[in-house]
């Protein structure tokens, strides 16, 4: 049997999240644009997501 397969996924404020691959996105999530195992996809996140702030406030304090 195979590793379940996950996404990254990403919200408007770009906090990034795993979501199993089979399941319909949450409202107000969107597909990052990789997908993997949970390890993988987890690895990937912690490369992109280097600023744990969310959007808003991070154009609130530029």
């Amino acid at each position: 049997m195979s590793d379940p397969r996950f996404l990254v996924v990403r919200n408007d404020e770009e906090q990034y999240s795993i979501w199993a691959a089979d399941r319909e996105l949450p409202a107000g999530w969107q597909d990052a644009g990789f997908a993997g195992t949970r390890e993988e996809c987890l690895a990937h996140i912690d490369t992109v997501w280097t600023d744990m702030r969310p959007r808003s406030v991070r154009e609130a304090l530029s």
